[in-house]
Order: C-alpha cells, then sequence, then structure tokens
C-alpha cells in the first residue's frame, strides 16, 4: 500500500454539509486538513435540499426554541447551537456572498433559489483555508492502534494518516448521492453503537387503496393524530398531502420516524380532522346551512365548499352516501356521518417506505458515546463525528441542515482548538 507522506492534522471522511464546515472550522483555525469524498465532487445530496433551493436553517434564534423541533435526542445539541446556530450560519453564508430570504415557517433559504450557490461558497472557503480535497476516494478500512485511530485505508490501496479523524459520511438515504450508511459499519468496528438507522421525515403507507385516487390532494392545515391500541399517542397540525400510496406533507413527515417506532410493537391508525379550525357542532350547522342554501345541488358541489374537489367522492363515499344525491334529501344522521368523517378520517398504517425514501436518516451513532461539547468520541480521543450519522434528526424546515453545520463547527474548532494546546 503506498502510504500520503503528508500527515494531517485531521482527515475528514465525507464532503456533505457537516464534513465542509467541519473541514472549514479546523482549517481557518489553523490545523493542516484533508477532506476525503468517495463521490467526483462534494455536495450531492446538498444541492437536492429545499426543492434545489437549499432550505439551509430555519430563523429560530433561541437555542431552545431551536432545540424544540429536534427529536427526543434534541437536547444533545444545546452546546452546538450556542457556539454556531441559526443566525451565526446566516451571517457565516452572508459572509460569503450568499443572500438568504426567510420564508414559510421560518424556513431560511437562499434568495437566489439555487442551491449551488451554497456549495460554490462552501468550496470557495476550503480552497481560501487550503484544505486539500481527494475526490472519487472510498475508505475501505479505518485502522485502530492503541486505542486511536491510526490511518485510513481507501480502496485504492492508498493510506492516510492524520493526527485526528471526524467522520460526517450522513445517513443512507438517497443512496445515489453517496449516502450509503458506510460511516456507521466503521464507527461499529471502533466500538460504538449505533441506533438502528430508520427512515426519517419520509412519506407514511396506508392499507386503504382508495387513497391512491387522491395523489396530489393537498391540504394547507389539517389535525392529525396518532393512535395505537385505542390510545392516542401523536397529535399534530399542519400542511398534509395525499400520495398514491399515503400521506406525506410536513405534518405527516414530521412524526414519520415516531410512527415507524410505534410500528414495532403492533397496529397503527391514523386520524385526520380535514376541517380542523371547527368543532364538530360549527361544522354540523355549516353544512346544514350550505344544504338548506343550495338544496337542488348534488353532495359532491356542496363538499367542495369545505374540502378540495378530490377529496369529495371519498368523502361520501367514506360515509356511505351516494356522491350523487341531492341534498335536499339527505337525512340527520347522514350529516352527522359526514362531519364524522371529515373530522376523523381513520387510515390504518402499513407502514413506512424503504430506507431509502426517507429525507434523512434517523438513528446513528448513540449521543451518549459522544461529547455534546466537542463532537469528541468518549470511547477514541482522536475520533470526532459531525452531522447525519449522529443519532439526531429534525423536523423539516431547515432543522436537519443546521444541525450538520452546527456539529460540523463544533467539531471542527474543537479539533484545531485541541491541536493548539
Amino acid at each position: 500500500m503506498k502510504e500520503i507522506k503528508k500527515i494531517y492534522d485531521v482527515a475528514v471522511i465525507g464532503a456533505g454539509p457537516a464534513g465542509m464546515m467541519a473541514a472549514i472550522a479546523a482549517a481557518e483555525n489553523g490545523a493542516k486538513v484533508v477532506l476525503i469524498e468517495k463521490n467526483e465532487s462534494a455536495g450531492k445530496k446538498l444541492l437536492l435540499t429545499g426543492g434545489g433551493r437549499c432550505n439551509l436553517s430555519n430563523a429560530r434564534f433561541d437555542s431552545r426554541d431551536l432545540v424544540a423541533n429536534y427529536d427526543k435526542e434534541g437536547p444533545f445539541l444545546f452546546h452546538a447551537f450556542a457556539e454556531f446556530g441559526s443566525q451565526k450560519t446566516i451571517d457565516f453564508f452572508n459572509s460569503l456572498g450568499v443572500k438568504t430570504a426567510v420564508e414559510n415557517n421560518r424556513r431560511v433559504l437562499t434568495k437566489s433559489g439555487q442551491a449551488q450557490e451554497i456549495l460554490d461558497a462552501l468550496l470557495g472557503c476550503l480552497k481560501k483555508f487550503k484544505v486539500e480535497i481527494i475526490y472519487g476516494a472510498k475508505v475501505r478500512e479505518i485502522k485502530k492502534e492503541n486505542n486511536l485511530v491510526a490511518k485510513i485505508v481507501l480502496e485504492s490501496g492508498a493510506v492516510i494518516i492524520a493526527r485526528n479523524y471526524i467522520i460526517a459520511t450522513g445517513g443512507k438515504s438517497y443512496s445515489a448521492t453517496g449516502s450509503t450508511g458506510d460511516g456507521y459499519g466503521w464507527a461499529a468496528a471502533l466500538g460504538h453503537k449505533i441506533v438502528k438507522p430508520e427512515a426519517a421525515l419520509a412519506p407514511v403507507i396506508v392499507k386503504e387503496t382508495w387513497v391512491g385516487d387522491l395523489a396530489g390532494v393537498a391540504l394547507k392545515r389539517a389535525g392529525v393524530k396518532v393512535f395505537q391500541n385505542g390510545k392516542k399517542i401523536i397529535k399534530t397540525e399542519g400542511e398534509i398531502l395525499f400520495t398514491h400510496f399515503g400521506l406525506s406533507g410536513p405534518a405527516i413527515l414530521n412524526i414519520s420516524a415516531r410512527i415507524g417506532e410505534l410500528m414495532e410493537s403492533g397496529p397503527v391508525e391514523i386520524s385526520l380532522n380535514l376541517i380542523s379550525q371547527m368543532k364538530p357542532e360549527q361544522l354540523g350547522k355549516s353544512i346544514l346551512k350550505n344544504f338548506q342554501k343550495n338544496p337542488n345541488k348534488i353532495l359532491k358541489n356542496c363538499l367542495v365548499d369545505f374540502v378540495p374537489s378530490g377529496l369529495a367522492a371519498a368523502i361520501a363515499q367514506t360515509a356511505g352516501i351516494g356522491i350523487t344525491k341531492t341534498v335536499n334529501i339527505i337525512t340527520k344522521e347522514e350529516r352527522g356521518r359526514l362531519v364524522d368523517i371529515l373530522q376523523n378520517l381513520k387510515l390504518s398504517v402499513a407502514g413506512l417506505p424503504d430506507l431509502e425514501i426517507g429525507m434523512i436518516t434517523a438513528g446513528g451513532v448513540d449521543i451518549k458515546e459522544i461529547d455534546h461539547k466537542t463532537m469528541r468520541s468518549k470511547i477514541i480521543s482522536n475520533l470526532f463525528f459531525a452531522g447525519e450519522i449522529i443519532n439526531v434528526h429534525g423536523a423539516t424546515g431547515g432543522f436537519n441542515l443546521q444541525q450538520c453545520w452546527s456539529t460540523g463547527h463544533l467539531a471542527g474548532k474543537s479539533v484545531a482548538e485541541d491541536l493548539n494546546k
């Protein structure tokens, strides 16, 4: 095997958001850094974020407010956010010439609408701080000696040696971008516990096949309740989208990981409140008033005053009422069924799609084995972690990229400060 003659201060594996930020933070603080990427270019998955616009953060500047948008492991990120939170992220990219805009739900996106602008800014910064990038470098093995990482062995046979190592290889979704879960195996081989990777921010598959007829129908505001064994486990509200196999949209994506966990212990049911802004009594009166005003209309044409037209047939069918029935002959009992279906549309969960489909991956390196103040492994002192490989994930809306920037910056800065002691 051919050993690379240089000995680096830091070797970062993975040129995604967390890896690039870690390399920049380390190099900015004086470290000699090499960034190892198995693809022929950096940031392939980054270019997909925000529908290609790059939803790079969320404008929540209080750490507690920010942490509230992550799963139960979210408090692990308090220190990382205190060091490099949303405001510092926005300032960082603004300083590199990227103009940002705050949109719905405080999402921070590029004003240009181009994720490429973020990638170009990062690559420019890496060049400025003389970070060496090795593309097309697939890691075969990370070797350990005397309870320290000693070297990285590439598939080519080349060996890279550094004083410290940062693993920032991401999760296991969108494998075409290079996120194939390699880092989990390396971390496990080095002695770390891996919490089982699962799809997160994923659509939910339901058993009712008629839902496929609603594909593309969206509701800006719907209530969502999740039940198991008759007990309400989750309650949320927000935008939902019907797909050809089930449900998606922010309200569903944000609870999908928890639904996946529940599925492991038994059947799960979802109840949708399609008109959550009204109480049942109000909705009942509103429907009666609508029918009295339009006595000769058919049910389908009246229902579109309450829900998108694509939903009308499904509501009537589920309520057991003919869609072409004129509303002047609909009974009080039938109106009651309509109210119930509109505010308690029950669907049985069949499961989540393959891990590949999730926007991000839940699971990863157990946070109990990582120092939250430095991102350093508690098992191997010259090993650090950053980004999605860590078992923390957030809601949709820029939170997961913010985790990458924050943990990447903290890991890189911590390595450099350790070298300077």
